[in-house]
């Protein structure tokens, strides 16, 4: 089977009513129009810039080209995550996302398990995660009648470099403030149950049938190894933080074991240069994102001066 360059992919600008017009400095980005709050950068609209399939969507590329692309052990044809960049000026809506089961039961594929890494925080920031303990379904009821569900939420302070996992089943919400990197199930499945009198549609059928009063969400402690700080390891991803600087740095971002997986390289701080035989040498800078493919051409990344990266990988399922 042939093998394939890694390359670069374009963002795809999302609108919502909570996001900012002026992306700057993450982005060269403005808009006179509907402000922008999501950033998807492996979303399927994205399109390759680099390489023999520049121009093309990552929708198209995985369609066509899944055993190399996803590797021999993949499900489908779909990419497998959904990796994007949140700018909450205001307030998110408090939502729940449905796990695999519960999904299918409607006729989706997958549920939605996330996890928000902290790319910025101003001093205030804060999420919310999950419901206090001992709220009843009654309560929780009134409370979104009364308009007062936040006061029912459990608020967790947020700092740059925190990481938070958010499984599904996890009433939550994001306020302003912070500059998320959110890595999820590729779903875009949301059942809204509150959102502050902006009168969008709510889901609360849905909302209550997914949530559950006892998740695993919450801050997860980093752990460091020479030039490896695991982020998390968790169903369906796990994100890697590394800092390299020099010639062939992305050797340490080599990945251990026997059964070859798709890498996504996400720039945090820096630049860098992937280059290899057969294949057009590209550069990622701050904020972009290379997929590297499970069956890739040789590759080689060079290190513009200190650079930090996240390695991002899917996981299977759990049993």
């Amino acid at each position: 089977m042939p093998s394939l360059p890694p390359f670069r992919l374009s963002p795809y600008f999302r609108t919502r009513i909570w996001g900012f017009q002026n992306l700057e400095p993450w982005f060269n980005y403005q808009t006179d129009g509907e402000p922008i709050g999501e950033v998807w950068l492996t979303g399927e609209e994205c399109a390759a810039e680099t390489g023999p399939f520049a121009g093309k969507s990552l929708k198209q590329i995985t369609k066509d080209h899944a055993d190399q692309v996803l590797g021999p052990h993949h499900v489908g044809e779909e990419f497998p995550l959904l990796v994007k960049m949140l700018f909450p000026k205001e307030k998110l809506s408090v939502q729940v996302h449905p796990d695999d089961t519960m999904a299918q039961r409607y006729g989706e594929p997958r549920g939605k398990t996330e996890c928000w890494y902290a790319l910025a925080a101003d001093p205030d920031a804060a999420v919310a995660l999950g419901l206090r303990p001992g709220a009843t379904p009654e309560e929780i009821r009134a409370a979104i009648d009364e308009a007062r569900l936040e006061d029912l939420m459990m608020w967790l302070p947020v700092h740059k470099g925190d990481m938070i996992y958010v499984d599904a089943g996890t009433v939550h919400a994001i306020g302003p403030g912070a500059v998320i990197l959110e890595t999820q199930q590729t779903s875009d499945l949301t059942y809204r149950m509150y959102d502050y009198g902006r009168g969008r549609e709510l889901h609360l059928g849905k909302s209550f049938e997914a949530m559950r009063m006892t998740t695993e969400a919450g801050l997860v402690p980093p752990v460091s190894e020479g030039a490896r700080t695991t982020l998390i390891d968790a169903p369906y991803f796990r994100l890697d933080r590394f800092a390299v600087e020099g010639v062939n740095a992305g050797s340490a971002l080599a990945v251990d074991g026997v059964n070859p997986s798709v890498l996504i390289l996400f720039v945090a701080e820096g630049e860098a240069t992937i280059r290899g035989d057969g294949f057009e040498t590209f550069r990622i800078g701050k904020c972009q994102v290379a997929v590297v493919p499970s069956l890739p051409a040789p590759w080689s990344l060079d290190a513009n001066g200190p650079v930090e990266i996240l390695r991002i990988l899917p996981r299977g399922k759990p049993a």
